[in-house]
C-alpha cells in the first residue's frame, strides 16, 4: 500500500497544507527549523497513530489552536483508501478519532486496516548511548505497535506501580502495609509477566536475524522479574526506600558486536559501530513489520544523511530502492546523489 498525497492541519507549525508523495522517494528539502521533520511526524501519526517528540498529544495540535488533524489518500493494486486521525484539545486529555473511509473506527480496527511506517533518526542513538530507560522507551514503542495488548498492560502496569509507591510511603501501620501490598503485588505479577514475556519473544527474533552487512551483532535482555518471591526478599528494602524496587521498569538491553568475542557497544563501540547497531534494530523492526502484517513499511528518513559515513549511506540508499521513502534533508546536492524517480517538497 503506497501513501500518494498527505494534508496537514493545524498540524505542529503547518497551518492547512496538502502535499504529493513520491510512488519511490520524497525529498523534503530545507533548512533547519522549516517544518521538514513535522511532515515526517506527521506520515508517522498517520500511519502508526502515534507521533515522536511530543510528551502530551495535545502539543501535535498548532499553537493556540484547539484542534488539527492529519488525513491521507492511500493505493494499493485495486482500492483507493483515506485515512484520518484528528485530535481535540479537551479539559484534561486530548481526544483523538481514527477515521478510515470517512467512518469512525476502534484505534485497533484503524491500525489492521494501515501500513506502518519505520522512522530512522539522528536522535535515535541515544538507544545506545542514553540511559536504560531509553531503550526501554524503543522497545515499548516498537512491541505495542504489533501487540495493542502489550500497551494497555504497560499502562496498567506503569500505573500499579504508582499506586504501590503511594502506599509504601504513606502507610505505616505493618497489617495494613503488608495486605494493600499483597493485592498491588498479585497484580504487577500478573501485568509485569506479560511484558516481560513479549521482550523475551521480541529480544529472541532480533538475536534469530543476527546479521547485518559483514557485521553480526546480539543483544542480552537483562530481565528485572517481579515474582512473589522476590517481593518477599525486597519488602524490607521497599520499606526503607518507600519505593517499588524489582520489575520490568528496571529492565535494560545490551548490544554487543560480535567479532571473535562479543564487544559490548555502549561502552567500547565507535560511534560509526554505534550508529550500525541502531540500524540493525531498525532493519529489524522492518522485517518483523513484513513478517507480522504481510505489508512492506514506509520508511521515514529524518537527515540521516547528515550524520552517516559512506558505508552506513550505501545502505540507506539500498533501502531506497526497495521501500517507499520520505527523506528531509538540508543538502541540495543529495538530490542529485540519488538516482531514482523522486518527488521534492522545498520548504
Amino acid at each position: 500500500m503506497l501513501l500518494t498525497n498527505i494534508r496537514l492541519h493545524q498540524f505542529r507549525n503547518i497551518e492547512d497544507t496538502k502535499y504529493s508523495i513520491g510512488t519511490y522517494l520524497t525529498m523534503v528539502v530545507g533548512e533547519n527549523a522549516r517544518g521538514k521533520t513535522n511532515i515526517l511526524e506527521s506520515i508517522l501519526f498517520l500511519l502508526n497513530g502515534t507521533g515522536f517528540r511530543e510528551s502530551r498529544e495535545d502539543e501535535l495540535i498548532m499553537f493556540e489552536k484547539n484542534q488539527g488533524y492529519v488525513e491521507g489518500v492511500f493505493t494499493d493494486s485495486s482500492d483507493t483508501l483515506h485515512f484520518k486521525v484528528y485530535l481535540e484539545k479537551q479539559a484534561v486529555s486530548t481526544l483523538k478519532i481514527f477515521f478510515l473511509q470517512k467512518a469512525r473506527k476502534r484505534q485497533y480496527k484503524y491500525l489492521s486496516e494501515q501500513t506502518r511506517a519505520v522512522l530512522f533518526s539522528p536522535e535515535q542513538i541515544e538507544i545506545i548511548i542514553g540511559s536504560p530507560e531509553k531503550r526501554r522507551s524503543y522497545f515499548n514503542l516498537v512491541i505495542s505497535l504489533f501487540y495493542p495488548e502489550y500497551k494497555k498492560k504497560l499502562v496498567n502496569y506503569e500505573s500499579a506501580v504508582r499506586k504501590r509507591n503511594k502506599v509504601l510511603e504513606l502507610v505505616r501501620d505493618e497489617g495494613r502495609l503488608q495486605s494493600e501490598l499483597t493485592f498491588w503485588n498479585n497484580y504487577l505479577i500478573e501485568q509485569g509477566s506479560f511484558i516481560t514475556k513479549k521482550r523475551e519473544e521480541y529480544i529472541a527474533y532480533l538475536n534469530s536475524n543476527p546479521k547485518l552487512d559483514s557485521k553480526e551483532f546480539k543483544i542480552v535482555y537483562q530481565k528485572n522479574e517481579v515474582t512473589k518471591e522476590r517481593f518477599v526478599e525486597k519488602y524490607e528494602f521497599e520499606k526503607r526506600i518507600r519505593k517499588t524496587a524489582i520489575g520490568p521498569q528496571k529492565d535494560d538491553f545490551i548490544i554487543f558486536l560480535k567479532n571473535g568475542f562479543d564487544r559490548n557497544i555502549h561502552h567500547f563501540g565507535s560511534r560509526s559501530e554505534q550508529r550500525l547497531g541502531v540500524f540493525w534494530l531498525k532493519m529489524n523492526e522492518i522485517h518483523y513489520i513484513k513478517e507480522h502484517f504481510d505489508k512492506k513499511p514506509i520508511l521515514l528518513l529524518d537527515d540521516v544523511f547528515s550524520e552517516f559515513d559512506m558505508h552506513n549511506k550505501k545502505l540507506i540508499l539500498d533501502l531506497i530502492t526497495t521501500y517507499q521513502t520520505i527523506l528531509t534533508t538540508t543538502e541540495e546536492e543529495i538530490i542529485e546523489l540519488i538516482d531514482i524517480e523522486k518527488e521534492i517538497i522545498r520548504l
